[in-house]
């Protein structure tokens, strides 16, 4: 039978985990921009962010499209407008500029962030589907688990989940039990952009007494950003 090798977010989650989880802590806010959702005033457009624009009064114009790499977004009578590092407010507002200059007296424009590519959380362990995936909104680490299709059925000891985040300047970790916030026991902690969540494995330390280089690996994934 085929069996899941636990990945390097899970080998270095294993290294951290020698001992039994306590009762889950609280992990600060992250630093800087991971604090700020899509839907935050102070939120800066990246690349890959998918918009929605509408532009009342003009239907063509209502539409949803992706940031490109170079931070820019391309519309039918505006042309290309450089969105990234612009807030929603601060794009509308050169939007509606863009307009006035020929085609419209007083048009009204409403940006919105649909998805925002910029934050992301990594799930990883043993999980059904590991990946990055966007965070559309305020997001639990249930949800986040859930973004990854689940915990594994036949490998994942979901009692011991792992989140490492960035807080001052150095990465923090904390243990979260899933029955427990399943069963309402314990909160259901929120997850920012650019946190990593690890689902731990059952028999993890079987396999790490047998795991090569697990500090090596571990000092990657845990560098500074």
């Amino acid at each position: 039978m085929r069996r899941h090798l636990p990945s390097l977010a899970a080998a270095a989650f294993i290294a951290l985990a020698g001992a039994p989880a306590l009762a889950a802590p609280s992990l600060p806010p992250p630093d800087s921009a991971g604090v700020l959702r899509p839907e935050s005033a102070e939120y800066r457009i990246g690349a890959q962010d998918q918009l929605e624009i509408n532009v009342f009064g003009i239907e063509e114009l209502k539409r949803t499209v992706q940031v490109d790499s170079g931070g820019k977004i391309l519309l039918p009578l505006v042309g290309s407008v450089q969105a990234g590092g612009r807030t929603p407010d601060e794009l509308s507002a050169d939007l509606v500029t863009a307009l006035k200059k020929k085609y419209m007296k007083d048009p009204q424009v409403i940006v919105t962030v649909k998805e925002a590519q910029s934050q992301r959380v990594t799930v990883d362990g043993a999980v059904l589907q590991p990946g990055v995936y966007p965070l559309t909104g305020p997001t639990t680490l249930l949800q986040a688990v859930s973004l990854a299709r689940g915990p594994d059925p036949k490998l994942a000891n979901v009692k011991k989940v792992a989140i490492f985040r960035q807080v001052g300047g150095k990465r923090e970790h904390a243990f979260y039990d899933l029955t427990a916030i399943r069963s309402g026991k314990a909160e259901d902690p929120v997850v920012y952009g650019s946190d990593i969540v690890v689902v731990d494995t059952s028999g993890a330390k079987s396999f790490f007494s047998n795991f090569q280089g697990g500090f090596g690996l571990l000092g990657m994934l845990l560098r500074p950003w």
